[in-house]
């Protein structure tokens, strides 16, 4: 006969299991952070997109996007960084050492075309 343990021999929250996230879902919220993080998104250009690798608790993005030109690139690309780690780890509560950005495409933006005299 086996005995039945009481209230007292719970196993604590913690020990019982393990959450994962999955990767896919990790690659949206960097490229939400992503697009929040961008000044002026270029009105044509497509919205960012991300990658990511997971191993236990660090995850490695690659964030692909297109910028409105003119722009400051690096500024942006720092903020895309910045913003992509901060977000990863208070929504997946993961370590993110490396945000690799890569700008795909420059699009005029509408005050540029101005200036040119295309938009009237």
């Amino acid at each position: 006969m086996t005995a039945v343990s009481g209230a007292g021999d719970r196993v604590a929250a913690a020990e019982r299991g393990e959450t994962r996230i999955a990767d896919r879902v990790v690659a949206k919220i960097a490229a939400q952070a992503a697009k929040e993080a961008v000044d002026e998104p270029a009105e044509e250009g497509a919205s960012p997109r991300a990658t990511v690798t997971v191993h236990r608790e660090t995850a490695r993005v690659r964030v692909s996007l297109e910028l409105g030109y003119p722009c400051d690139i690096g500024r942006q690309c720092g903020a895309v960084r910045q913003r992509v780690a901060m977000r990863v780890k208070a929504l997946a509560g993961m370590e993110v050492p490396e945000v690799a950005v890569q700008v795909e495409r420059l699009h005029p933006s509408g005050a540029s075309l101005a200036a040119q005299g295309r938009i009237r």
